[in-house]
């Protein structure tokens, strides 16, 4: 059944990206890593911050991009950069933990959601490497 939130039944097969899943999770981590950032120290602006910014933007466009490409091996060479992104992201997630910076409540939401985006990822990789290799 939809939810309120991502109003596309689950089991069905997307037919854009804004139906896929893992592409609203990002989205939601992408909105809640700039709630995140806000709090960080102002000389961080150009650098922490707008690397976890930029990161986490590049989730949800990776996935856009590469399912307007056209072929599925297009189509999983992007989320493949998207699970390079979000490896990033958590990276930077844990570094901003460790420096103190930021709302610790809201950067752990956000490692929890990038770890659960990370395994969708890597099912859907997974799934793009079946059918690539089903048409040989």
């Amino acid at each position: 059944m939809a939810s309120s939130k991502y109003p596309y039944p689950e089991n069905s097969v997307a037919k854009t990206f804004r139906e896929l899943d893992v592409w609203n999770k990002a989205i939601d981590l992408t909105v809640l890593i700039y709630e995140s950032t806000t709090d960080f120290p102002k000389q961080e602006i150009y650098g922490l911050s707008s690397q976890m910014r930029r990161a986490a933007v590049s989730i949800p466009s990776n996935i856009a991009e590469g399912s307007a490409r056209g072929t599925r091996r297009d189509f999983r060479q992007f989320v493949k950069q998207a699970e390079g992104s979000n490896c990033e992201l958590q990276t930077q997630l844990l570094l901003a933990k460790r420096l103190g910076f930021g709302d610790a409540v809201k950067l752990t939401a956000a490692e929890t959601l990038s770890l659960e985006i990370g395994k969708m990822l890597g099912g859907l990789s997974a799934y793009l490497a079946r059918e690539i290799q089903a048409k040989r």
